[in-house]
């Protein structure tokens, strides 16, 4: 059976070992690592299968170059799965279950960078659509998904995420 809930801060070593798995190496483990050492992880999620992490979603603040003030932005990033365990829906409850904690905290909308195939089926639309720009130079698979009806009213520019996704590359 597998349960989905907020991370527990015995789960750091376990959540690393998944992001190293499903990815093939360190630098999303590395991501993790440094947004939730410090504390700047907005939401945390594990899946868990008999006692065992088997995947994890991160949600941390972006800012938005044109926005109100009280807008609040957040991208999700990264999202993984242990490879025995993928293919199976985990990484959809995970996203599903990311976003509708989103909703519950009040945030305005949602970034992710991805296949737009598959983050499509959440809801999620090409963000330059919307007026956003990104920092990775990519068109179609920047995405946006708005929390309410509005919710981008006002909102354009060049979104950015925490400082820790440029260190985590070095």
């Amino acid at each position: 059976m597998i349960e989905i809930g907020s991370e527990e801060p015995g789960d750091s070593a376990a959540i690393q070992e998944v992001h190293t798995k499903a990815f093939g190496g360190p630098l999303e483990a590395k991501l993790v690592r440094l947004i939730t050492e410090r504390k700047k992880a907005l939401i945390s999620l594990v899946t868990v299968s008999e006692d065992s992490v088997v995947g994890h979603i991160l949600f941390s603040r972006v800012t938005i170059a044109n926005s109100p003030a009280a807008f609040s932005g957040v991208g999700l990033a990264p999202v993984a799965v242990l490879p025995k365990f993928q293919r199976q829906g985990i990484g959809s409850k995970l996203i599903r279950e990311g976003l509708e904690r989103c909703r519950q905290a009040r945030y305005d909308a949602v970034v992710v960078l991805g296949d737009p195939a598959y983050y499509s089926r959440f809801g999620f639309v090409r963000a330059a659509d919307f007026g956003l720009q990104n920092e990775y130079c990519v068109h179609d698979e920047f995405m946006v998904l708005p929390l309410y009806d509005r919710a981008l009213g006002g909102v354009s520019g060049m979104v950015k995420y925490l400082p820790e996704f440029r260190e985590a590359e070095c």
